[in-house]
């Protein structure tokens, strides 16, 4: 007789999804078909690197209380995936959404964010949560997972904008009802 637990697959499901998400989220429309995103799937100590990095950022005063809530209900994942985007104006003509003139203008205040490279960041992680959603894994989209990724510079020196995406396989989801 052959008998396959669903606890003997949890984590290969959990990992295959991440897995789908990380391609759905690089597969997402990106303005005039330019893709500055990077995206990871991060495990285990990084994990714990994670929370320890928001912990530091509540103690320090530089991140809000609620970072402490992330800190400890990340820990109940098994994955997470980052999402982040590099800086890099478009070269559009007319767009201003950044606050500047035009994207030359933009050029001369390198860390401020580009409204299409952060729209792109936006649109992938709706695919990637969608496709956690599709498999039925619990999952929530938190920044300050991505603000502690970026502090952290885990996607690169580059990226300074990103958004994380813990994943949990079980019987109620711990990224609601949180205290």
């Amino acid at each position: 007789m052959s008998i396959v637990f669903e606890s003997d697959i949890k984590e290969s499901v959990l990992v295959r999804t991440a897995e789908r998400m990380m391609t759905a989220a690089r597969t997402a429309p990106k303005a005039k078909g330019i893709d500055n995103l990077v995206i990871s799937m991060v495990r285990g100590e990084t994990i714990k690197i994670l929370s320890d990095k928001l912990k530091e950022l509540v103690q320090d005063g530089t991140g809000p209380d609620y970072f402490l809530r992330d800190a400890n209900n990340i820990l109940n994942s098994d994955a997470i995936i980052i999402l982040g985007t590099k800086i890099k104006p478009l070269g559009i003509k007319y767009c201003g959404f950044c606050g500047y003139k035009n994207c030359e203008e933009k050029l001369e205040h390198p860390d401020s964010p580009c409204a299409m490279n952060t729209g792109d960041l936006g649109i992938a992680v709706g695919s990637a949560a969608s496709v956690a959603m599709d498999e039925r894994v619990d999952n929530r989209i938190m920044h300050s997972v991505g603000k502690a990724a970026v502090d952290l510079k885990l996607l690169s020196e580059d990226v300074k904008i990103a958004y994380g995406i813990p994943l949990y396989i079980g019987s109620k989801n711990v990224f609601f009802d949180r205290k």
